[in-house]
């Protein structure tokens, strides 16, 4: 039996495990990423292991997200980022470089090698052929020091593409077709493979975007081939040693073949709050609309802002509207420059900011009260932009750009010829913002720079065999990791402060759960499906375990997070039977006995001693998981305590 391209990859990095779909496997990780939202804590863990050095190919700590400065609490995590950087092998992205992810495809990402990141959105690399993942801060840390990245074996589903983009139809509108088909869990326990005769019409940008949205799946994660296409792009960028061919066996099987035919999309929009509310543009015609941000991680590829451009150029835009745009990187940014398109966007009455993630964090440029914001960005979670009631839209660059002109949600198509642009041969490469570390002699005399907005991580304790305590919180489904720790510019300086950043833990849900959760000691959350969906920040994990959390109990969780719980000591429980989800309130006293023995049967009993009931748990973790939770999480079990 053949193999697909994620398995091709698995296999030539297997530590541990066989390729079982459900076991559990360990990875050999070749590089990894970090940016400064998620960095900080990343690698206070990896000097707590204390390993003097690196020991990947490649790491990376870009600074991309904490970029706005309004008091010292982000430049000094940057300085300390940068000084860790130096010490201990990892090349430092400098503020303003760009977004870790654009720069990471245009400059690193290599062909048929493993890399995660503590960023969610790391599959981006997969549209260069990497099995890339994103990751909590304390798996990084630990393949930072050398360490295997463990995982669940995943299905694959394969999606073949037929057919060719028609003129104002884009890779955005790919993303947001397979997220009507699969939803935002649709790909949970998956690796998409994206292939057919199509896959060669879509540049590598193209299918960064497609990659960088299987995010918003819940898929592992997602792949591309490696072929002539990739060749081409990695030799515009001056790295063709870089490229190898890549592509599935002919006889590979797959776990589900889901058909798009590229020439039958139309420009579609993920409607407020959840990325996989599809309508058609034609469909929202009638909105109007107040803002407009261009940029992100998704669509801020020099390809995707020369279209913006021509789109623009000579026009002006709607005077009701307010319109960013955000080059991904200095790269894209210098060219759009030398090119003229920067004065063109700029010409139309755009506000460019810089070369960051900016407003798809919530860091600036927040709507105005109940504003419709269309943004080319990956998710409009309710919140996330900064304003509570904002209401965004996930749109292509090209709806984007024409809604800006009209004032209205616009199909493109409305508009007439659909504008050339060129692409160049060559991209200007200027690496001066990646600096390099110290050498490994001089990386003793390196001093780590520490703010005083810097606080450790909290502590883990080992876990007791019983468990009583409060349901201190109740939530729905999809509850994402900006519900449980909320992004924005007020927040997002406080990433390196636990103590302060559990203020707003869960503050979009209930305000009042901080203090509740802090009176109360100990306490257990209970959610619904798709719990965790959203960011790889630890800090949903970590800020709860501060507060007390020692365990929650879902329908079901998103990757991720359910990952990043048990790093952090707390106890991801599922429902055998869903409908007991109901019966439980908020306020009600919980108990689990026997929690070693449970972890071993995979079974638990959850008594509800206000109600006189019992529920039945499922907890399936690897025998690498038990022996973590028992310990207190993944820090303390790395280094034996």
């Amino acid at each position: 039996m053949g193999l697909t391209i994620a398995q091709k990859i698995i296999k030539a990095h297997l530590v541990e495990g066989d390729m079982t779909p459900g076991s559990e496997i360990a990875l050999r990780i070749d590089q990894t990423l970090t940016q400064d939202a998620t960095g900080t804590m990343a690698y206070l863990e990896f000097e707590s292991i204390g390993i003097k050095r690196v020991r990947t190919e490649l790491s990376v700590a870009y600074i991309d997200h904490n970029t706005l400065q309004s008091g010292f609490e982000n430049a000094d995590d940057h300085r300390y980022i940068q000084s860790v950087a130096k010490k201990y092998g990892i090349r430092f992205s400098r503020p303003g470089n760009g977004i870790c992810h654009q720069v990471h495809l245009e400059r690193f990402g290599k062909p048929g090698k493993t890399l995660i990141g503590s960023d969610s959105h790391t599959p981006t690399g997969g549209g260069i052929g990497m099995l890339a993942m994103g990751a909590g801060g304390m798996d990084v840390a630990v393949a930072m020091g050398g360490g295997a990245y463990y995982i669940t074996m995943p299905k694959m589903i394969k999606v073949n593409l037929t057919g060719k983009l028609r003129p104002w139809v884009s890779a955005k509108d790919v993303s947001l077709e397979i997220l009507r088909i699969l939803s935002v869990k649709g790909g949970v326990g998956y690796i998409i493979e994206w292939g057919g005769e199509g896959v060669s019409t879509l540049t590598v940008p193209q299918r960064a975007t497609i990659t960088n949205m299987g995010t918003e799946l819940g898929a592992t994660t997602s792949i591309f081939p490696s072929d002539e296409v990739t060749k081409a792009f990695l030799e515009s960028q001056g790295r063709v040693d870089d490229y190898i061919p890549l592509a599935s066996d002919p006889d590979a099987v797959y776990d589900r073949i889901i058909d798009i035919n590229l020439s039958e999309l139309k420009p579609l929009l993920a409607c407020p709050h959840s990325p996989d509310n599809i309508k058609t543009a034609e469909e929202l015609s009638d909105i109007k609309v107040d803002q407009v941000c261009i940029g992100s991680c998704t669509n801020s590829s020099l390809a995707d802002m020369l279209k913006v451009a021509a789109i623009l150029k000579g026009k002006t835009i709607d005077p009701s509207v307010s319109l960013s745009v955000s080059p991904g990187s200095k790269q894209v940014l210098t060219m759009l420059a030398d090119c003229g398109a920067l004065s063109d966007i700029i010409a139309s009455g755009a506000r460019v900011l810089e070369c960051a993630c900016g407003p798809c964090i919530g860091m600036g440029f927040s709507p105005n009260s109940a504003g419709v914001s269309l943004r080319t960005f990956n998710r409009n979670f309710e919140g996330r932009s900064g304003t509570r009631d904002g209401q965004v839209y996930l749109v292509s660059p090209e709806v984007a750009a024409a809604s800006a002109l009209t004032g209205y949600i616009t199909d493109p198509r409305t508009l007439g010829e659909c504008p050339e642009i060129e692409m160049p041969e060559k991209f200007k490469i200027n690496d001066s913002a990646v600096l390099m570390p110290a050498d490994e002699n001089e990386a003793d005399s390196v001093e780590v720079l520490r703010g005083p907005n810097i606080k450790p991580f909290p502590e883990s304790a080992p876990l007791e065999d019983t468990l009583s305590a409060p349901l201190t919180l109740k939530v729905g489904d999809n509850i994402t990791t900006d519900h449980i720790m909320p992004a924005g510019a007020k927040i997002l300086p406080y990433r390196s402060n636990i103590p302060y950043l559990s203020k707003f833990c869960f503050g979009v849900c209930d305000e009042t759960f901080p203090e509740r959760a802090l009176a109360a000691g100990k306490s257990i959350i209970v959610g619904g499906s798709n719990y965790g969906q959203g960011s790889s920040r630890e800090h949903a994990a970590l800020v709860p375990l501060y507060l007390g959390v020692k365990a929650v109990v879902a329908k079901s969780f998103a990757r991720i997070h359910a990952a990043n719980l048990i790093n952090a000591g707390i106890l991801p429980f599922t429902f055998k039977n869903a409908d007991d989800y109901d019966r439980l309130t908020q306020g009600d006293s919980l108990e689990i006995e026997g929690l070693f023995d449970a972890l071993k049967s995979g079974k638990a009993i959850l008594k509800n001693l206000t109600k006189n009931e019992t529920y039945e748990l499922v907890c399936d973790f690897s025998e690498r998981q038990q022996k973590m939770l028992i310990a207190g999480g993944l820090l303390k079990y790395t280094k034996g305590e």
